[in-house]
């Protein structure tokens, strides 16, 4: 087996427990997959209005929509933007800080593709001596 290659940023030997706990709250809210999917959709398509961005996430209930969409408004990920006509029309778009996110993201992917046949391999295999798993 290979050795794996260095880590190209070494985690830090101590971490203050802000940064912990705040890596340990992001991490639960973007792999929730309608943080994603939002994501997603608000970096291929840019600003977007509220009605758009449900109907380019699959399944996503209004509810679930709007309650997402204020979660990332409060954690500086998207702005949301207010018309004021009839009917009000509401936009939202990624912030500076939403666009690093899905950049950092980008690494998971990238990851995933790479390693798609060996993970795939690794299952097929695992598959066949654990029938019942």
């Amino acid at each position: 087996m290979p050795a794996l290659p260095p880590a190209a940023t070494p985690c830090p030997a101590e971490i203050d427990p802000r940064v912990e706990a705040l890596v340990t709250e992001v991490i639960g809210r973007v792999a929730d997959k309608w943080t994603m999917l939002i994501l997603e959709t608000l970096i291929e398509q840019g600003e977007s209005r509220f009605t758009r961005i449900g109907k380019a996430v699959p399944g996503i209930s209004q509810k679930m929509l709007t309650q997402t969409l204020r979660q990332m408004e409060r954690d500086g990920l998207v702005t949301r933007t207010v018309h004021p006509v009839i009917p009000p029309r509401v936009d939202y778009r990624l912030t500076d800080l939403g666009e690093s996110l899905g950049e950092a993201f980008c690494g998971v992917w990238l990851w995933a593709a790479a390693n798609l046949e060996r993970i795939e391999e690794s299952r097929t295999a695992f598959d066949a001596r654990n029938p019942k798993a």
